[in-house]
């Protein structure tokens, strides 16, 4: 009987899931949740950890932090950096300067160019960066290496200081 009694509970609760199972495939979806002020992420008032340095032996992407940071420096230092401000900067924070790329700071016309490149080599990868009045403020960026094993495209200027 107690054995009766157990199929037959398992009988309906299998029945139960089904109809459950069931409504839930053919009932109206339910709204998207929308997160609430209490449900959204909040600070935990320890600062995000500034990067603490050049990783030589990690990929260009975990290096762009870094990368970044000290661009973002020369920015902040000197609203009107060129390009032998980033590149000194980015040789004093350790990157290899015989691996840089820059474009001109000027047009081939004498003037200012839009924004400047820069362009550091960095295990078999690049690390992008650009400035100027026309790019919206500091950009950088992990881009694959060129077929030429620059970084790139069209005329550079030599870094011969």
């Amino acid at each position: 009987m107690a054995r009766h009694s157990a199929s037959a509970a398992l009988a309906i609760a299998g029945a139960a899931l089904f109809v459950a199972v069931l409504t839930g495939c053919t009932g109206t979806p339910a709204p998207a949740p929308t997160p609430s002020p209490s449900s959204r992420p909040q600070p935990s008032g320890e600062a995000t950890a500034a990067p603490v340095g050049l990783h030589p032996d990690l990929p260009a992407a975990e290096n762009l932090p870094y990368f970044d940071q000290v661009n973002q420096q020369v920015v902040a230092a000197n609203a009107e950096a060129g390009g032998r401000d980033f590149i000194d900067a980015l040789v004093a924070a350790g990157f290899d300067k015989a691996a840089m790329q820059l474009t001109s700071d000027q047009t081939s016309l004498g003037e200012p160019a839009d924004s400047v490149q820069f362009a550091v080599l960095f295990n078999d990868e690049c690390l992008v960066g650009q400035y100027g009045p026309k790019s919206g403020g500091y950009h950088g960026a992990v881009q694959p290496a060129l077929g030429t094993g620059g970084c790139l495209i069209g005329q550079t200027r030599p870094i011969d200081w």
